[in-house]
C-alpha cells in the first residue's frame, strides 16, 4: 500500500514542507559553510604561526650573525693585538696606548653596534691596567663556564652560548679566542661580545604566536624560553622534560645554524582554543546567520500556515456546529482565496439549509397545532355535555340555602368548591398572577381545613406589591396539596402547612413546609431519579407534571429542591425565574 499524505493533518502537512524545504536545505548549507570556513581559518592561522616563526629564526640568527661579524672584527684587528700582547715597562705606556685606540672600540661598542651590549677582552698579560672593557684572565674567571668551554681548546671558530654573573645564566654572548696573530710572548687572549637581550626578548616575545616560544639548542635544550615556569638561568633543562598539557598545537622550524658550532630550532606550543579562537568566531557568524535564515522564512510559513489552518478549522467547526443544528454563519472579512470562497458557499449553504428546516417545522408546527385544536374541541364538546353552568348553578343553589339556615362555614366551604371548578375548566389560561394562584391556595386549604378541622392548621404569606407576577398555574398549590394528603393526613393531631413566597433578585422563591409523616433518604432519592428519567411517579404524578412543566417554561434557570426526613416533615423548594 503507497503512503499517502491524504491522511495527514494540514498543519503536520506545512510542519514536514518547513523541514524538508527549509531546515534541512539551510541546516545542511551552513554546516558544509562552516566546516570549509574552519578549514580555511584553521589553515590560515596555521600558515600565519609558521610564518612568525620563520621570521623569528631569521631576526634572531641576523642578530647572532651582527655579533659574529663584529667578532671577526675584533679577531682580525692587528692594533688591539698588538696593544693587549705589548708588555709596557711603565703604566703610563699603556695609558697612552689605551686612550689612543682601545677606549674608542671597546666602549663605544654598545652604541655603535646595535646586537652587542657589552665587548671585554680576557688577557693574561700583566702589564695591563684591567678596566675599560680590558679584564684579566684570574682564577674567578677560570671558573666561569664560557672559560671552561673554550680554554685549552684550539677552537678557531667562535662559540654562541648563555653566560651571566652571580651563577646565573642570563644572557647570550658570543666566546672567542683570538688566536688569529702570534707573537714571542703569545698571551693567552679571549673576546667576550654579550648580546643586548631587550633585543632577542622583543623577537622571541612576538604577538602573533600566543603561546609558548622555545629556542632550542642542537642537543635539545632550551636555550631561552618565554615560558615563565622554565627556568632556564640556572642550567640546561631538556625541552623533553617539559610537559604541556592535553590540547594543545607544537610549531618548530628548521634547524638553523649560525656558525659552524651552533644549531638551533625555534619552537612554539600554542593551547589548541587560541589557534581555533578564530574558528570558534566563525563557527558563531555561522550559527547568527543559520538562525537569520530560519527567521525570516519561519515566520513567513507561520503567517501562511496559520491563515490556512485558522480559516480550515473555523470553517470544521461551524459544520459540526450545523451537525448539531445550530446555523450560524462565518463571520469574517471577504476573501478571495479558495478558502474564502469555500467559506461564502458554506455560509449559502447554511442559510439555505435553516430556511428549508424552519419550513418544515412550520409546517409541522402548523401541523401539531391542527391536532391539538382538534383535541380542544373535542374536550370543549365534553365539557358542554356536562353543562358547568348548571354545576355552578346547583352549587351557588347548595350556598344559599346554606346561608339561609346560618351554615356560614359550609357556604364559605362550597363557594371554594365553586372557584376551584370554575379555576380548572378554563382549559387554555395556563399563566395565572401570583394574587391568582395565592388564592386559589387558600381556597384548598379552607376545604382541608373543614375535612379534617383541628387536625391541621396552616398559614401562606406573599408580598402583596409581587401580586401581578405571572407563575404557571398550579406551580405552589400541586406541592400544597401533596403536603396536605402524603404528609398531615396521616397525623392524629397537630398538623401545620406552612407557605412562604419571597422575592431574591430576579427569581421568586416559594417554600412549602409541612411538619407531616416525612419521607426516608431512599424516597427522596427515588423522587429525584424519577424527575431524570420521566419514568412515571405513581401517585406523586401531579408534582411530577408541574416540574415538567416549569422546566419547559424556564429551562436550567428552574430550581427545585426536596428536603424531608421521617417523623420530621418535608421542605419543599421552588425557585422560579420572573419573567415580565
Amino acid at each position: 500500500m503507497k503512503p499517502s499524505l491524504n491522511n495527514v493533518r494540514l498543519r503536520d502537512k506545512m510542519l514536514l514542507l518547513y523541514f524538508l524545504a527549509v531546515f534541512l536545505p539551510i541546516l545542511i548549507t551552513n554546516l558544509i559553510f562552516y566546516n570549509v570556513t574552519s578549514g580555511s581559518v584553521r589553515e590560515q592561522r596555521i600558515q600565519d604561526i609558521t610564518v612568525t616563526l620563520e621570521q623569528m629564526k631569521n631576526e634572531f640568527r641576523r642578530e647572532v650573525e651582527d655579533a659574529l661579524e663584529i667578532s671577526s672584527v675584533f679577531y682580525t684587528d692587528v692594533q688591539l693585538n698588538e696593544i693587549v700582547e705589548t708588555v709596557y715597562d711603565h703604566p703610563a705606556d699603556y695609558i697612552e696606548a689605551y686612550d689612543t685606540y682601545l677606549r674608542r672600540i671597546l666602549n663605544s661598542g654598545s652604541a655603535v653596534y646595535n646586537s652587542v651590549s657589552e665587548i671585554t677582552v680576557y688577557v693574561d698579560n700583566p702589564t695591563l691596567l684591567y678596566s675599560g672593557g680590558i679584564n684579566y684572565i684570574d682564577g674567578q674567571v677560570k671558573e666561569e663556564a664560557w672559560y671552561k668551554a673554550i680554554a685549552g681548546k684550539n677552537v678557531t671558530q667562535p662559540i654562541v652560548m648563555r653566560t651571566g654573573k652571580n651563577g646565573e645564566l642570563d644572557s647570550f654572548s658570543i666566546i672567542r679566542s683570538m688566536n688569529y696573530f702570534s707573537s714571542q710572548d703569545d698571551h693567552t687572549k679571549y673576546l667576550k661580545i654579550d648580546m643586548r637581550m631587550p633585543s632577542i626578548r622583543q623577537i622571541m616575545s612576538n604577538l602573533n604566536v600566543q603561546g609558548k616560544v622555545y629556542l632550542l639548542s642542537g642537543a635539545g635544550n632550551i636555550e631561552y624560553t618565554t615560558d615563565p615556569k622554565v627556568d632556564v638561568t640556572q642550567g640546561a633543562v631538556p625541552y623533553s622534560s617539559i610537559a604541556h598539557g592535553d590540547k594543545f598545537l607544537e610549531f618548530h622550524t628548521d634547524t638553523f645554524t649560525t656558525n659552524n658550532l651552533n644549531t638551533w630550532t625555534i619552537m612554539a606550543v600554542t593551547p589548541e582554543d587560541v589557534v581555533l579562537r578564530d574558528v570558534h568566531q566563525s563557527l558563531r557568524f555561522v550559527i547568527v546567520l543559520t538562525c537569520l535564515n530560519f527567521l525570516l522564512p519561519s515566520l513567513v510559513i507561520v503567517w501562511i500556515s496559520r491563515s490556512l489552518n485558522v480559516r480550515l478549522v473555523r470553517i470544521l467547526k461551524h459544520m459540526k456546529k450545523v451537525k448539531n443544528q445550530n446555523y450560524d454563519t462565518i463571520q469574517e472579512a471577504e476573501a478571495r482565496d479558495e478558502i474564502g470562497q469555500l467559506t461564502g458557499e458554506f455560509n449559502r449553504m447554511t442559510l439555505q439549509l435553516e430556511s428549508l428546516i424552519n419550513d418544515v417545522y412550520v409546517a409541522d408546527i402548523q401541523k401539531k397545532n391542527l391536532e391539538l385544536q382538534r383535541r380542544h374541541a373535542q374536550l370543549n364538546a365534553l365539557q358542554s355535555q356536562i353543562n358547568p353552568h348548571f354545576l355552578f348553578n346547583a352549587l351557588e343553589t347548595i350556598r344559599m340555602r346554606s346561608l339561609m339556615k346560618d351554615e356560614d362555614e359550609t357556604a364559605r366551604i362550597i363557594h371554594n368548591m365553586a372557584k376551584i371548578f370554575r379555576n380548572s375548566l378554563v382549559w387554555k389560561k395556563d399563566m395565572v398572577t401570583l394574587k391568582e394562584e395565592v388564592e386559589f391556595i387558600h381556597c384548598f386549604l379552607e376545604i382541608q381545613k373543614y375535612r379534617f378541622g383541628d387536625k391541621i392548621d396552616y398559614s401562606v404569606h406573599a408580598p402583596a406589591e409581587e401580586g401581578h407576577l405571572q407563575i404557571p398555574k398550579m406551580a405552589i398549590v400541586t406541592f400544597v396539596e401533596n403536603a396536605s394528603i402524603h404528609g398531615i393526613e396521616p397525623l392524629k393531631h397537630g398538623g401545620r402547612i406552612e407557605v412562604r413566597v419571597v422575592r431574591e433578585g430576579e427569581s421568586l422563591i416559594c417554600t412549602i413546609q409541612d411538619n407531616g409523616a416525612g419521607m426516608s433518604a431512599e424516597k427522596v432519592e427515588r423522587i429525584y431519579r424519577y424527575l431524570e428519567t420521566e419514568d412515571e411517579m405513581g401517585e406523586r404524578i401531579g408534582i411530577q407534571n408541574v416540574v415538567y412543566r416549569l422546566k419547559l417554561y424556564y429551562g436550567s434557570r428552574f430550581r427545585f429542591e426536596i428536603d424531608s426526613s421521617p417523623g420530621q416533615g418535608t421542605r419543599v423548594k421552588l425557585s422560579i425565574p420572573i419573567e415580565t
